[in-house]
């Protein structure tokens, strides 16, 4: 009895003792600070061990080096960017560029994102169109191929990828693949053994020390990169597996979006994975030169901002560039997300849109592919429900795009999700693209999932069984964590 009870006393002290650490030893927002004591409380030490692995600040640790980028002179133009817009004497290429002045000066400053207004444009929704352009684009290079993955799964579609990686790699063109280790967890050292013998180069984001224990879990990179030849680059939804061309039964079709760039905005795809490349590798490294920033590449007028995000900010880069674009509509505002798990200051944001009389449409899939983090966005989405929006499922398969469109003139494409995991915790990188007819492009495929889709009612919503209700309340608890 005595040894129980010392047991029970010595559990008690040392969950104090946890939950006095990781409130004061990481400093974080209230809302997680709870949802980290809510775990601790209900589940004693093991919660703390889940903290661990899951719970680490990484904004007080400097990850990526930036010396060497300061010889492109990347700060002079910014610089001098910053000072043109503010001034009033840059000349923007269109409407909808000078009517984000605001929003893109709040990215250069803070996320040093440079406004590039020679770029083209492509959109791709489907799995089998963006892969088959891909392809095809690796098959021209001549100097070298960048890819960065979340997700490169060993099945057919990711056996193509690097059968042709490594043909290209005989050629004699360089190749360097990054990926992410939880992502791609199914991946071994066997299966780039022939690409790395042809003089292909593959690192691994946030390895593991330890056999099933990491203790930078939560912190994923979870950006999906091309660059090639330093040229073309492509920034969007899709990772590399059979399931993104709609071939796994569990999901059906898969609806995603992803854009192909050509002009001086893939300089800003190509710094972003090089400096993730230099963090993760530490033999071979890639140096600023010229191969990699080639002079002549514009291609059209589409103005575009390269906007990354990741837990080593203290700003949510990202975040705020939605919420400003949110607080800027006029008329609209049109999401699709897979989750959607938004902080107090997103879900304020579309609460003043809604009562301000702009059209406020968000669309998710109708089957969740992560149940926990499905139930907290039902239970936001009922929140929106009562503000005014409108909510649509998507019937035909599973949606996965990661789209904002604003007034049907500006818009947002990239890896970020509505939701507090992409805004604080995984790398992210999104395109921010100025530009009427790319916005009215996104806006057409909106209405066209719309009729694929069933209207969620405020009526429909509030009759959901209670024990469903429920379990919208203990995952949005746990959202600030999921």
């Amino acid at each position: 009895m005595q040894i129980t009870s010392f047991v029970l006393w010595l559990v008690i002290v040392l969950n104090i003792f946890f939950a006095i650490l990781i409130i004061f030893r990481e400093r974080r927002d209230p809302s997680s600070t709870w949802a980290w004591l809510l775990v601790l409380f209900f589940i004693p030490l093991v919660g703390f061990v889940l903290y661990l692995l899951l719970g680490q600040n990484l904004s007080r640790y400097q990850l990526f080096q930036w010396e060497d980028l300061k010889k492109t002179g990347i700060e002079k133009r910014i610089r001098t960017q910053l000072t043109q817009i503010s001034s009033r004497q840059f000349e923007f290429c269109n409407r909808a560029t000078r009517k984000s002045r605001e929003l893109i000066i709040m990215n250069l400053i803070n996320n040093n994102a440079v406004l590039t207004q020679d770029n083209s444009v492509e959109l791709f929704t489907d799995g089998h169109e963006k892969f088959a352009r891909l392809f095809k684009d690796v098959e021209a290079a001549m100097d070298h191929i960048h890819l960065e993955y979340y997700m490169i799964k060993k099945d057919q579609l990711g056996k193509k990828l690097i059968d042709l990686l490594t043909k290209k790699a005989k050629e004699g063109v360089k190749v360097r693949v990054l990926y992410d280790d939880v992502g791609s967890r199914g991946l071994t050292k066997r299966f780039f053994k022939e690409f790395r013998e042809a003089g292909g180069e593959a690192e691994v984001f946030f390895p593991s020390k330890f056999h099933f224990f990491n203790l930078r879990l939560n912190y994923r990179n979870h950006r999906k990169l091309i660059i090639i030849d330093g040229k073309i680059g492509y920034v969007g939804g899709f990772n590399v597996g059979n399931e993104y061309l709609g071939d796994d039964p569990k999901f059906g079709y898969w609806r995603d979006t992803h854009v192909r760039i050509q002009g001086t905005a893939v300089y800003a795809i190509q710094t972003r994975f090089i400096l993730d490349w230099n963090q993760t590798s530490h033999y071979h490294k890639i140096p600023y030169d010229p191969d990699h920033f080639p002079e002549g590449i514009s291609q059209g007028n589409v103005g575009i901002q390269i906007v990354t995000s990741g837990p080593d900010s203290e700003l949510e880069h990202i975040k705020n560039g939605f919420i400003k674009m949110i607080l800027s509509a006029k008329k609209s505002v049109l999401i699709q997300t897979p989750y959607f798990v938004p902080d107090t200051s997103v879900l304020d944001a579309l609460r003043i849109a809604c009562s301000t009389g702009i059209e406020v449409k968000i669309m998710i899939p109708n089957k969740p592919d992560h149940i926990f983090v499905y139930w907290a966005t039902m239970s936001y989405i009922g929140e929106l429900l009562k503000a005014g929006a409108k909510v649509y499922i998507y019937k035909n398969g599973f949606i996965h795009a990661k789209t904002i469109i604003i007034d049907e003139e500006i818009s947002s494409v990239g890896t970020a999700n509505i939701d507090i995991r992409s805004f604080k915790l995984d790398f992210e990188v999104n395109a921010f693209l100025y530009d009427k007819g790319i916005a009215q492009k996104l806006t057409k495929s909106f209405k066209q999932d719309v009729k694929v889709s069933s209207e969620l009612t405020l009526e429909e919503y509030q009759q959901s069984p209670k024990w469903v209700r429920f379990k919208e309340s203990i995952s949005r608890l746990l959202s600030p964590i999921l």
